[in-house]
């Protein structure tokens, strides 16, 4: 059974990017072929549509929510969550709902609706709901997340490609490029490509060192502003 379904053979334009003082964002192509089991083409009264996702490094992150008291914007509620997704990116050449039911997307996590965000709280599901929107759409606004339905071009049946970005802001770590194979509400095949994403130059010196050696990292910082405000003050007085 294994033999008669299709294989993907997928890559990527960039196993590795590198985040300098002038990084301003890049693009990664997606592309490879579908290899179907003798050669044989899909009946094409029955397509068979590709999706990519590209996840970034897990993360814990805590959402919190304002309120107004007495005029004054002020935090309210809160909620953890321990693994949520630094990046995400999900292309497809039709819209997600189209393609698979419910359980598929949440199995897979096909969508920025079916993220397993695993809150670290047992807060009502209508709460939990409430700040995974929350937290969704602010990693939107700020390019993170995103959805291109249609963004898959398929050729042929065979070769298909699709162009992610990846903005200036994107977090440093080992992000995955996954590709699904679905036909008939199916999963068929999929593919894992790893990419990357780390910082060069004077970038990587300063994330190392903060890293590596905290404290002295943190004593040069409050060093250098007393130095840098001292020096601005002297110039000052001589103007």
């Amino acid at each position: 059974m294994a033999q008669e379904k299709p294989v993907l053979v997928p890559d990527v334009s960039q196993r590795d990017i590198e985040i300098v003082y002038s990084f301003t964002g890049a693009e990664l192509l997606l592309f490879g072929a579908i290899l179907y089991p003798g050669g044989r083409l899909p009946d094409a009264r029955r397509p068979t549509d590709v999706v990519v996702v590209v996840k970034g490094p897990v993360q814990s992150i805590t959402i919190r929510e304002k309120e107004k008291l007495a005029g004054i914007w002020v935090n309210a509620e809160e909620l953890r969550y321990r693994s949520a997704p630094s990046f995400y990116a999900i292309a497809s050449s039709r819209p997600i709902p189209d393609l698979v039911d419910e359980r598929t997307r949440a199995i897979y996590e096909l969508g920025l609706d079916s993220l397993q965000l695993s809150p670290a709280s047992s807060a009502p599901s209508g709460v939990q709901d409430r700040f995974a929107r929350g937290l969704v759409a602010l990693r939107k606004k700020t390019g993170l997340y995103y959805e291109a339905p249609r963004a898959v071009e398929i050729t042929d049946d065979v070769l298909y490609r699709a162009r992610v970005a990846i903005p200036a802001r994107v977090p440093v770590g080992r992000f995955t490029a996954e590709t699904f194979l679905i036909r008939d509400g199916k999963v068929l095949a999929a593919a894992v490509r790893d990419i990357d994403v780390r910082k060069s130059g004077f970038e990587r010196f300063v994330a190392r060192a903060a890293d590596r050696s905290a404290f002295l990292y943190g004593a040069v910082v409050v060093a250098l502003s007393v130095l840098l405000g001292w020096g601005a003050g002297w110039v000052a007085r001589r103007i």
